[in-house]
């Protein structure tokens, strides 16, 4: 079975996911270059800009558990996300909040429902679940 039919992430998308998530403190998206030379730092090996790129997109896909280990590191990430799918998917789960979190509109939203009523926050998700059901056929529409 692949990933794609076992639900699992390929190791380029967890790699790219981390990319898309996990940003400098100023928002902005970390480079290959900076990265892989984190990595080289970290283990000592060969770990080159190109060889980054080819983790991302798939075109390589058996690095060393060094490598893995210092991308974890770098991105401050457990280490069973590249080794535990389980752990991975919740990992994954919790990078996807955080990304969520980094839009200042969600963020404003999420900060107001701290002080709610547990009714209130179910309210609050009912709403947010019929808006997101009749946004979804809208795209199916279009």
């Amino acid at each position: 079975m692949t990933p794609a039919e076992t639900g699992a992430s390929t190791l380029a998308e967890k790699i790219e996911k981390l990319f898309r998530t996990v940003r400098r403190p100023g928002g902005e998206p970390h480079s290959n270059e900076e990265v892989a030379r984190a990595c080289r730092e970290a283990t000592g090996e060969s770990f080159s800009t190109t060889y980054l790129w080819q983790l991302r997109t798939g075109r390589r896909d058996n690095p060393t558990k060094r490598h893995l280990e210092s991308l974890a590191q770098f991105f401050q990430v457990p280490h069973a996300y590249f080794f535990d799918d389980e752990a991975g998917d919740r990992i994954a789960e919790e990078l996807a909040l955080l990304g969520a979190l980094r839009d200042a509109g969600v963020r404003d939203v999420a900060l107001r429902a701290v002080t709610l009523s547990p009714e209130g926050l179910g309210t609050i998700s009912d709403m947010i679940e019929a808006i997101a059901r009749r946004e979804s056929k809208s795209r199916r529409s279009d």
